[in-house]
């Protein structure tokens, strides 16, 4: 076993590349007034791994496990607290981040409150387009927001209505126009279908795998469904209380968790067979996450595991590789 003191890999597809890569990135969020006053929401908790150009890395955990922060943090939406973050080799941890805003991009969580209520669609998908330049006449901002809006599903004539008018998977739709305006490299999917309908989500993650195939972008894909990351996700990290406890393969992570927390993720998914559902085990997690304000000492999941041990309760595990490309930080392995 050897310890993942940079970042973890696994063989990816594509070229293999590295695009992205975070060392030992925290992110700490001041509380202010009340009893807090002083002290901080340790929101992410030194967490390293790489992201290879072409591939989609899923994250999953529970809400409230930093996984959204983690997201933001790379993209330098949140300056972060300590660490360091990489884009293709280049440290953009303290780096002027407009050059690099053309690469990098998010589609936001809730649809609706990302979209503002006072533009048209065509000026919200135009913004970026006129910021950085990419277009040289009205005509061809006119002809690239009309390209824009047919690659995502609608067509020319929304371009000129309001945020409001439109369903909640119209309005997704809007938001992956938005973040494919600059045509980027790298997108942080930030739960793009928790707000949405059942039905329109399968809708959402094809239009997202076949964007991906077609302009070859790079994903980190952020859920707390993990049915819906294993579908998606090349690799996927579990996350707990603000630090990555598993990481490697979707097929590996689904055949062969080794984390409890993830053990516990994966028995919750509901299975369609009422028979088999019936002798599917279920691992339940009694009590709630820990403050992450004031995070238990030793293994942050050692207040809620079913086989926590003494040594669980002082000291940190370490992220270890167990398998070829599988990491976990478990005292139990």
């Amino acid at each position: 076993m050897n310890e993942a003191n940079a970042s973890p890999t696994t063989t990816a597809p594509g070229d293999g590349n590295v695009l992205v890569e975070i060392q030992n990135l925290k992110k700490y969020f001041p509380v202010k007034g009340g009893k807090g006053e002083g002290r901080y929401v340790r929101a992410v908790e030194d967490v390293s791994f790489q992201i290879h150009e072409g591939e989609t890395l899923g994250l999953v955990g529970e809400s409230g496990c930093g996984k959204t922060t983690l997201g933001r943090t790379i993209i330098r939406l949140y300056d972060p607290t300590e660490g360091r973050i990489f884009y293709r080799g280049q440290d953009i941890t303290t780096a002027k981040m407009l050059p690099y805003r053309r690469k990098m991009q998010i589609i936001f969580q809730d649809p609706a409150a990302s979209l503002d209520p006072r533009m048209t669609v065509g000026e919200i998908v135009g913004e970026a387009l006129d910021i950085h330049g990419l277009t040289d006449t009205k005509q061809d901002r006119k002809d690239r927001i009309a390209e824009l809006l047919s690659q995502v599903g609608l067509n020319s004539e929304q371009a000129n209505r309001y945020p409001h008018e439109f369903s909640g998977g119209q309005q997704q739709r809007i938001g992956i126009a938005r973040a494919l305006a600059v045509q980027p490299e790298f997108i942080v999917c930030d739960e793009p279908i928790s707000a949405l309908d059942v039905s329109i989500q399968s809708q959402i993650v094809n239009m997202l795998e076949d964007m991906q195939a077609e302009l070859k972008l790079t994903y980190l894909f952020i859920a707390h469904d993990i049915s819906v990351v294993r579908h998606i996700s090349n690799r996927i990290g579990v996350m707990y209380l603000g630090k990555l406890v598993e990481l490697t393969e979707s097929y590996e992570l689904n055949r062969n968790p080794l984390h409890p927390y993830t053990q516990t993720l994966l028995s919750a998914v509901p299975i369609p067979d009422p028979q088999k559902s019936r002798e599917k085990h279920r691992m339940i997690l009694e009590g709630d996450i820990p403050s992450p304000i004031n995070p238990p000492t030793g293994c942050r999941f050692h207040t809620r595991c079913p086989y926590a041990m003494e040594r669980c309760k002082t000291e940190d595990p370490p992220f270890l590789e167990h398998a070829p490309g599988h990491f976990a930080a478990c005292h139990l392995l």
